[in-house]
């Protein structure tokens, strides 16, 4: 028997691989070797074995968090994982079924359709967005099933013939390795038991398109990167008359080049004049939603180490808007390039003033260095 492939080897992804990149790696997959696209090929119908295998393990968080750990053997072996389209209702309902007739049969019969998988998708605002809200309007891919031969795949005035390899069953009987037979999905089938023999001309025997529909959201105030929001049946389609998947949108606020956010709180810089910054006083600003606000700056400021707290300008808080942070207003002296001829007139008055009340240092080490190497203080060695 040949050794299997590592799943992660067979969707050709990465063993740290995200949710998403584990789904778009089947899905291109799945439609490369789908047996409806390839009849009569079985290699593809044994790769897309392989593919719906791998997916169905490491799409189940537990499941790969076994494989991870143990390889083939941790998903492997009957009740204590299950393959792919293998539960442990089918595996007690068929070996009752041995005994009592078709209990496994009449348990698969009654799951019905198959839902839809979700969508999942990133939605970039910027920080205004986040701190007041938004409606977003954005198109999104995804499958459903084909209007013209109603997800059957099959040409109008056609049906789909019988699985030769399942005879319809939509399954295959296979044994765990302790001598119970249990039922797989049927690889030459996909589970349906029915093949497409004369396609439909519009999605090709897929039963399935493509589809780019708008979707709009209403985002509200107070979002932060990480944030999930979940819209019902805005995902991909189920079999015909399953229900339809989620969407599932992630935020991600980018960064704002004057304003950075702390929390609830948002921090900013402010700059003061020389004057502004010895004397003090109101100077007005603007905030991150356009208001106007006036910083009282203290008498005696420094560069980057005054701060000046604004209570109520900061993000508002995700469960009451009303609730907000508080903005930090960190002030910055600037140093003048180009002065007026009074401005420097009343400069030099100041440095002046400055030279005059300025204590005088005391005579040091490199005073008496100084001396040294001028020649004066020889007296002093006598």
């Amino acid at each position: 028997m040949a050794e299997k492939r590592c799943y992660y080897e067979v969707l050709g992804i990465a063993r740290t691989a995200t949710e998403i990149e584990i789904t778009k790696a089947y899905r291109a997959l799945a439609k490369q070797y789908h047996p409806d696209r390839n009849i009569g090929d079985d290699e593809a119908k044994v790769k897309y074995a392989e593919v719906d295998e791998a997916y169905a393990v490491l799409n189940d968080a537990a499941k790969k968090a076994r494989y991870d750990r143990h390889g083939h053997a941790g998903v492997e072996g009957g009740a204590a994982s299950g393959g792919p389209g293998v539960d442990l209702g089918d595996l007690l309902g068929d070996f009752l079924g041995n005994f009592f007739g078709g209990g496994g049969r009449a348990r698969q019969q009654q799951r019905g359709p198959r839902r839809g998988e979700n969508i999942q998708a990133v939605l970039d605002l910027d920080l205004l967005e986040a701190a007041t809200g938004t409606s977003k309007t954005f198109t999104i891919p995804s499958e459903q099933n084909c209007n013209s031969c109603a997800g059957t795949g099959a040409k109008t005035g056609t049906q789909p013939a019988q699985c030769r390899r399942c005879r319809g069953q939509g399954y295959e009987v296979a044994d765990t390795g302790f001598g119970i037979p249990t039922r797989v999905r049927c690889r030459g089938c996909n589970g349906r038991g029915a093949v497409i023999t004369d396609p439909c001309p519009a999605c090709r025997g897929a039963a399935r398109v493509e589809v780019r529909e708008p979707v709009t959201v209403n985002i509200p105030a107070g979002v932060d990167t990480g944030i999930r929001f979940t819209y019902p049946a805005g995902g991909h389609a189920g079999d015909p008359g399953g229900a339809r998947g989620d969407l599932e949108l992630v935020i991600r606020v980018r960064e704002h080049k004057d304003f950075e956010r702390d929390g609830h709180n948002l921090i900013c810089q402010c700059t003061i004049t020389f004057a502004r910054a010895a004397l003090g006083g109101p100077v007005e600003m603007t905030t991150l939603t356009g208001q106007k606000v006036t910083v009282d700056v203290p008498r005696g400021a420094q560069t980057h180490t005054t701060v000046v707290r604004v209570p109520g300008h900061g993000m508002p808080a995700l469960d009451d808007a009303k609730r907000k942070g508080d903005l930090l207003v960190q002030l910055v002296v600037e140093t003048p390039s180009k002065l007026s001829a009074e401005q420097e007139a009343l400069f030099r008055k100041l440095a002046e003033l400055e030279v005059a009340t300025a204590p005088v240092p005391r005579r040091g080490i490199f005073g008496k260095l100084k001396d040294l190497v001028t020649g004066d203080g020889k007296d002093d060695k006598k």
